[in-house]
């Protein structure tokens, strides 16, 4: 069973296999993050069950929005816990749903072998760009700005237009791949991704260093009818699901 990304407004991936006709859709927002481990998701779990899973993918800000002007999203993978608590609360979500699915784990990265030493890289001066994603849309950029603050040096880095930002951890990523950044705060997860595992430098970040960057589901009011949706939000907090989300470097709770 193969996935491949398409667009659609957003970053999205759906499966290419073809469903048993009794088989169930459920469309998914998922932040940006958690697309490694959950494309391994998404094909357990239609193997599992042979519904159909279809995702878009951005930053949970962006996707946070969009469910509040009628995206047609079942489920919402949050990379925080404040969103799906917003929605639940305005009544976008389904009541009694949410749940934390994992605790996220923030890392600076580096596609050069030898240039992250640890924190001590940030005070160096052995790179003029360093990219992180949008606070005030993403949780990993938000944790990313506590780090360096509480090291001091977010405000020594600031006039010197050296931070890039990221609309989503994506796009983060792709600025340090690129080269347009010599280093960046991204996902433990994407580093774990096996196209990239074993590759560059990295420092994982202190957890003592930012707020934990605990990240919700919800199933949404759209998907409250939705056997598809059901199934997967009760998969999610199975086992077979654990055991991928681990393998990605996330903590559960």
């Amino acid at each position: 069973m193969k996935l491949k990304f398409l667009v659609w407004g957003l970053a999205v991936f759906v499966s290419t296999a073809v469903t048993p006709a009794f088989a169930e859709q459920v469309l998914v927002a998922v932040a940006a993050n958690f697309v490694p481990p959950f494309r391994k998701v998404s094909i357990e779990f239609e193997k599992s069950t042979g519904h159909h899973v279809q995702v878009a993918a951005g930053s949970s800000g962006s996707l946070y929005s969009q469910i509040k002007n009628g995206a047609p999203f079942d489920i919402f993978f949050s990379a925080d816990h404040e969103r799906p608590k917003k929605l639940e609360e305005e009544g976008f979500g389904v009541k009694d749903t949410r749940f934390t699915y994992a605790i996220g784990r923030l890392v600076l990265w580096s596609s050069n072998a030898d240039l992250i030493k640890g924190e001590e890289t940030l005070s160096s001066k052995n790179y003029t760009h360093l990219a992180i994603t949008n606070p005030k849309n993403a949780p990993y950029g938000l944790a990313a700005m506590q780090a360096m603050q509480k090291l001091r040096i977010w405000d020594k880095l600031q006039p010197q237009h050296i931070i890039i930002m990221g609309e989503n951890i994506d796009q983060t990523m792709r600025f340090v791949e690129s080269g347009k950044a010599a280093l960046g705060f991204v996902a433990l997860s994407q580093v774990l991704d096996p196209k990239r595992k074993g590759k560059g430098s990295r420092w994982d970040v202190p957890n003592n260093l930012h707020e934990p960057i605990q990240q919700d589901v919800i199933l949404l009011m759209k998907g409250k009818d939705n056997p598809a949706a059901k199934a997967l939000m009760e998969f999610i907090g199975g086992p077979q699901a654990k055991t991928i989300i681990e393998r990605y470097g996330y903590e559960l709770k």
